[in-house]
């Protein structure tokens, strides 16, 4: 159990570190660092990690700033008063999508409890909560070291957490993307695949001289669908089932010929345990059963891209380190969620670091309108910080 030294000013202290959470969160918010991979154009991650630069160093942090991608900065944030401890990374990301319909997205809003703009939720709020945990790290005099990795590109294909692995190492992680203060210790993988079913082009008014493409393509989508009915019968115990989705279909050249190709695009959302070898196992029975039955069906398949789902125990020691911040903090118990969406989190546990997430609650991920919660940002703070006091021993 953690048992601080008495504090005198400690309430006065808490307002402080709900003041700057809250102001901080507001300049992230305020710097546009849309992903250009994902809009072309988008201002990237350089200034707002100029701004977290500055306000880190400020804080007496130490910031390392790694480029091997021009343009494309992650940071290196690590608390400086570490004396053999164990060492905590939290890890957030920099990048946002683009702003949609949002009118004013760079301008922070707040309304009440909510905080509104583009990156708020998703998860600039997580990101503050992170930076100002390290500082509180050396406020503390912890005997370990608390590193933030604030990463590039992680919307897109994470950039940023594969280069700052090569670079960090800890004994545990925490990453804090929005879960409502949720411990979350397993999410989804993620695998695409692109098939191109192939025909036979021809005059559309000669249909038995070609062989259509995009009739073709109809057989399988329905194996596609009875796929999924069938992964829905495996369940994880917080993540539910696994499925499959038609993502994109495009083919044909015009409106009187028979289409020589129709290309379809599948996502497969994954469990722990599950790897792209059995989705491509899955894929490949699916074009055989429509071979089968049609021995004109001729298609090819080709995994494009690909993520591992995440899980960590329930009883590891940062799952439950996380868990007695909740329960110490929020007073209610803490038991562990597994998330829909896939994170950085699987390259950190990959990298061999037991990862968890935890991050503030609000919504809008992705949407035209997004908000944090700012007692739940300070919240988080809060947590993060009693987590570091009981894991940086």
């Amino acid at each position: 159990m953690i048992d601080p030294a008495p504090d005198n000013n400690a309430p006065a202290h808490a307002a402080g570190i709900a003041s700057d959470v809250v102001a901080l969160l507001s300049e992230l918010v305020a710097v546009d660092s849309v992903n250009p991979s994902l809009v072309l154009g988008g201002a990237a991650e350089s200034r707002i990690a100029d701004v977290i630069t500055s306000w880190a160093r400020n804080a007496g942090l130490d910031v390392e700033r790694l480029e091997a991608t021009a343009g494309r900065p992650s940071l290196v944030i690590r608390s400086t008063t570490a004396s053999g401890g164990r060492s905590l990374l939290l890890c957030g990301h920099l990048d946002t999508v683009g702003a949609g319909g949002m009118t004013e997205p760079f301008v922070p809003v707040v309304d009440g409890d909510r905080l509104f703009g583009r990156g708020a939720y998703d998860m600039k709020a997580g990101l503050a909560a992170a930076l100002v945990a390290a500082r509180e790290a050396n406020r503390l005099r912890l005997p370990g070291q608390v590193i933030v990795a604030a990463v590039a590109d992680e919307e897109y294909s994470s950039l940023g957490a594969l280069e700052i692995l090569d670079r960090v190492h800890a004994d545990a992680a925490v990453v804090t993307e929005p879960t409502e203060l949720e411990v979350a210790t397993a999410h989804r993988g993620f695998v695409w695949t692109e098939i191109e079913v192939v025909g036979l082009a021809a005059h559309g008014s000669r249909p038995h001289l070609g062989r259509d493409a995009i009739l073709k393509t109809g057989p399988l989508l329905v194996a596609v669908s009875e796929l999924n009915d069938r992964l829905r019968r495996r369940v994880h115990p917080t993540l539910g089932n696994g499925f499959v989705h038609a993502s994109l279909i495009h083919g044909g050249r015009e409106e009187s010929s028979i289409p020589d190709r129709c290309t379809l695009t599948l996502e497969r959302r994954t469990l722990p345990g599950e790897t792209v070898t059995d989705v491509e196992r899955d894929v490949a029975e699916l074009l055989a059963r429509c071979r089968d039955t049609d021995p004109e069906f001729e298609a090819t398949a080709r995994t494009t891209f690909a993520r591992s789902a995440m899980e960590v125990p329930d009883d590891s020691l940062i799952a439950r380190t996380m868990s007695r911040a909740v329960e110490a903090v929020l007073d209610r118990p803490a038991p562990a969620v597994g998330l829909s969406f896939w994170a950085d989190s699987a390259l950190l546990t990959d990298a061999g670091i037991p990862t968890v997430l935890f991050g503030p609650p609000g919504e809008g991920a992705h949407a035209d309108v997004e908000w944090v919660s700012l007692r739940g940002t300070v919240d988080c703070t809060r947590t993060l910080i009693h987590a570091a006091q009981d894991f940086c021993r």
